[in-house]
This record gives structure tokens, sequence and C-alpha cells, in this order.
């Protein structure tokens, strides 16, 4: 059994990510496709114990276990995408490392200014309030990638099709 793909989905908070992620499982399902994992990056952290924190070094920590996790779940054949904003190009890049041919990286290049009217976490205005600058886009910078497999840009409705067309393409 070769690896399945690992699919890195990058943006901003609250830019759609998760919601990209779960339209193109059920795509690739709906192709026959039934080896598909989600593992999103905010659920991820909620499983983890102790929970990550969201300083510099705990977040290189728990990017770098993602992406081990990823593919490791990838190994076993399964299309991997993984919803996440990994905000610094270092922590995409240890995954496609680790993922070497197998790897695409989605940008969910959504303005902050969308992002911030989706936001039902509230984790703007919190990060605004608080002062922490911790939050990717408010006080820490968002790192976009280079040259992206797939630029998705809100109501850019062809953008599952494009991403499954790649993934396919992949021979997974």
């Amino acid at each position: 059994m070769s690896a399945g793909p690992l699919i890195w989905v990058t943006g901003l908070p609250s830019s759609g990510k998760s919601t990209f992620a779960r339209a193109v499982q059920v795509a690739l399902r709906s192709t026959g496709h039934p080896a598909v994992v989600v593992l999103d990056g905010d659920e991820v952290r909620h499983a983890l114990r102790p929970e990550p924190g969201y300083d510099d070094a705990a977040r290189d920590a728990f990017y770098d276990t993602l992406a081990r996790l990823a593919v490791l779940v990838a190994a076993q054949g399964q299309v991997v995408l993984v919803p996440a904003t990994a905000h610094r190009r270092a922590f995409r890049e240890r995954a496609r490392r680790l993922a070497p041919g197998r790897f695409l990286e989605v940008y969910v290049d959504t303005p902050e200014s969308e992002c911030r009217r989706r936001d039902a976490k509230g984790l703007y205005a919190r990060a605004e309030r608080d002062g922490s600058g911790s939050l990717p886009g408010v006080g820490v910078p968002f790192e976009p990638p280079l040259a992206p497999a797939l630029t998705v840009f809100p109501a850019d409705h062809d953008a599952v099709a494009r991403l499954v067309a790649l993934v396919l393409a992949l021979g997974a």
C-alpha cells in the first residue's frame, strides 16, 4: 500500500479552512474514495494532553506533532486533510519534508475583514481585548504560501472540484 497524500489547508483563523476540508472529504468520498481523514488543527489541539499553548515554542511543537501525526495516517494509505493555520511557512515546510512527493499546500485566501465577520469563536475580539497579540493576523504575522498547489478565495465554488482533481491525479 502506498502512502496517501497529505493536504495542508492553511489560512487565517476563521478563513474557512475546516469547512473547505470537510467539503473536500465529502467530495472525495462521493468518488468512491472511502479513505479520507480530516485532522483539524483545533480538534487535534483539544485532544492532546496537556493541551498545547500558543507561545512560539508550543506552536512549533504542536505543528511538528500535527505534521507527524498526518504523515503517520497518510502512511496507512489515507488521504489526509489538515486544516490548520500553521502561520509560519517553516511549519508547513516541515510537513512537506516529512511527506515528500505526496504533499499539497492549499491556501484559503480570505481577507481579514471577512475572517473577523465569520469569527464565531470570538478569537479576533479576544486577541484585541487581552492585548496579547497571540492570534495570527492580530499581532502574530501570517506567512502565506509562496507557491500553493491551490488558492481558494471566498465564494470560489469550483475550488473543491479542483482540489479533488489534484488529489486523484496523485493516484490517491
